[in-house]
Parts: C-alpha cells; structure tokens; sequence
C-alpha cells in the first residue's frame, strides 16, 4: 500500500525512453548517481508518491522534483549533469527569444532608470517571465549572436519611446493580412566599394590568401531592395544615392509588378530619405482615388520601424546572406561583373522560395541570419555588414 502524498509530478515514459532506463539499472558501469536518477523516473511513472520515492532512493524531496523537471524538459539528456547535453541554456531557443524580445526595448519599458541595458538588469526582467538563467548564460546567448557590449556601433536597443505601439501595428498587420494584400521589408545596402575582399577560405597547404591594404576601387554600388514577406520574394535595383528619389522609383516598381493587390504595406527605417515631404506629397497622389481609378494600382500604406530598430527589418537578413555568398572573399573585375553575380543571387533566391514557400532549406541564400519573418526577438543586421 502506497504511503505518503500522491505524486502530482505526470512524467509519461515512451517505450524507448523506459529501455534505456531500464538498462541503466542493470548496468556495472553507468554511475550511481546517474542510475539513482534513472530510478526516481521510472518510480515517478509507475505513480509511486514522492515522500515513498524519497525513502527509497534516499534523497530529498526537492532532488526529485528537479531531475523530473530536467526529465521533462529536456528528455533522458536531461538526467545528466553540466556539462553534459541538454543542459546548455544557452542554446534553448525559448530563452534566447525571450532575452532579445527584452534585449530590443529601452530599459524604460521594463521600469528601469537606465538608457542602456546590464547584464544584471536582463537577468532581472528574465526571472520576471519565469525564465532562472545566469548571467553566464545571457553573455554566451549574446556573445553567439555576434554582439558584443563593448562595440557602440552595435545597436540592440531601440531608444523610440513608441516602440511597443509601432510594433504592434506591424505585428497586427502581419496577422489580418488578406491574399491580396502584401508587405514590404524595403532596405538600402551600400555604398560599397567593387574591390578585392577578405574572408575565409579553402586553401592549399603553402598558400597564404592577402588582400592588398591600399586598393583602387573599381566602383560602388548601392542595392535598393524590397522584401515581400508572404511569398519571400525580392525586387531590387542600383541606385545613383539614398533618397526619396529611389524610394519613389521602387514604389512604382512595385505597383506595376503588384498591380492587381489591394493593398501594398511598405516598412523600412527611420532614415530621413524614407519620411520626407516629397515621399509623403507623392504617396499622397498615389493613393488618390483619381490616380487609382485612372492607373488601376493598389492603395499604399507606410508602416515605419520604430527608430534604431534596423534588427526588425527583415531585409536586412537577405543582405547579410548574399554578403556573405558573394562579397566575401570576392574579386570582381567590374561593376558590370559585380551586378551580374548579385542579379543571379536574387534570381535564384527568388526562384527557390518559390519551389519551396515555406522554408529556404540548405542552400546558401537560405544560412541568413534569421528566417524571413518578422519577429521583435530576431537580429537581421549582422553587425559586421
């Protein structure tokens, strides 16, 4: 007869799972303390109560509720100790998007009086969602990352004391959006010089890459792009500079090649040359019921980031992927060699997502730094592009 109080602790054991539990206990060279906690499962899922699992194991009744909690987590993994797999927080995706969800808001959003973040303040605000992590753990998820505290070009936070309701807006979008509705991460990337560039690369034993430090350009470039997030499909071209000039040029790019939607929401930065009086007065006639009915085009809604936000713009991500497929370790002879290659990137890429709408898969426009989706816990600006 079972004594003590029942367990409320549920751990539901596959057949697999109970094997090799099982076996731990007929093995002479599994540890003890490993076999131990073996035991305390298969006790725990043949109902025995944890006052009865305590005196027969002989450990506290707090040992039991937390190797069943790591149990339950993390699987059979989980009944071994740090560092053994499964115990690495730091790779647990739930906590890394949460700390960046906080990690991309002012500190002033979560009541505290600073303009920029400590690690002892994240820990803080992550033990206030549930999550009970070290400040280890949080350095090593923003250290893998690519950030680092001492760089001040780098920019987590965003200083917009509007940032909730703006991303709001874009989240509620996002989610009421029709088939004939469509939105637009749009970007700049660029300038940037055509010349010999470094990087990692395969080499034979006695070669020894260099790149020349005094180099003549053979040109800039500059990309402007637009991210269709429904579908993953980009349209681009090379601008002359960055302003509303080219911002126009793009908007009726898309009206012509999306001229059957109802709605075209674009989203970019807070740069000046995207919130301009003439990008305004011109969207201002776009959207004029006489322009639409004449021209048969789509009415265009803007929807800003909030300011220093550039890790929510997706697009962002597609450039750092072709940087690195195409940049890195480049050599182009020309501007025209240059185009040539990012033109066949972005038509395969766009060739690709449409095989394969909902994931990009192993190819090399697919390693970008996040999927092409809009999350507040993502960082599509790799800091070193």
């Amino acid at each position: 007869m079972r004594r003590g109080y029942e367990s409320s602790l549920r751990i539901n054991l596959s057949n697999e799972d109970r094997s090799v539990l099982v076996s731990w206990q007929r093995s002479t060279k599994i540890p003890v303390g490993l076999a131990r906690r073996g035991h305390i499962i298969l006790l725990l899922a043949s109902g025995e109560a944890i006052t009865d699992i305590s005196q027969i194991v002989g450990i506290a009744r707090q040992h039991i509720y937390k190797w069943a909690s790591r149990f339950n987590s993390y699987g059979v993994e989980g009944l071994y100790r740090a560092p053994y797999p499964g115990i690495r927080k730091y790779k647990n995706r739930e906590i890394k998007s949460a700390l960046f969800s906080i990690l991309h808001s002012p500190p002033s959003e979560y009541d505290i009086n600073r303009t920029s973040w400590k690690l002892d303040d994240l820990k803080k605000c992550l033990s206030e969602k549930g999550i009970f992590v070290s400040k280890h753990v949080i350095r090593a998820i923003i250290k893998s990352a690519g950030y680092r505290w001492r760089k001040a070009k780098v920019v987590l936070t965003s200083n917009d004391p509007e940032y909730k309701e703006k991303l709001s807006q874009i989240k509620s979008i996002l989610s009421n959006m029709k088939d004939d509705e469509f939105f637009f991460s749009v970007d700049e990337f660029g300038p940037f010089a055509i010349k010999m560039r470094g990087g990692k690369r395969i080499v034979a034993p006695d070669e020894y890459p260099y790149i020349p430090q005094i180099q003549k350009a053979k040109g800039t470039l500059i990309i402007t792009a637009a991210l269709e997030l429904s579908q993953n499909q980009t349209a681009h071209f090379y601008s002359k500079d960055r302003n509303s000039t080219e911002m126009l040029r793009l908007l009726e790019i898309l009206l012509k090649k999306y001229k059957d939607a109802k709605a075209l929401y674009i989203s970019w930065d807070s740069a000046s040359w995207h919130d301009s009086r003439q990008l305004h007065k011109k969207v201002e006639e776009l959207n004029s019921n006489d322009y639409k009915k004449r021209n048969g085009t789509p009415t265009i809604r803007l929807v800003p980031l909030p300011k220093s936000a550039q890790f929510l713009n997706v697009i962002e991500s597609v450039f750092s992927g072709m940087a690195k497929a195409i940049i890195h370790n480049s050599n182009y002879q020309s501007v025209e060699e240059a185009i040539a290659a990012i033109n066949r990137y972005f038509k395969e890429r766009n060739e690709y997502f449409r095989l394969h709408p909902k994931k990009a898969g192993n190819k090399i426009w697919g390693n970008e730094r996040v999927p092409s989706e809009f999350s507040e816990s993502h960082n599509c600006k790799d800091p070193r592009w």
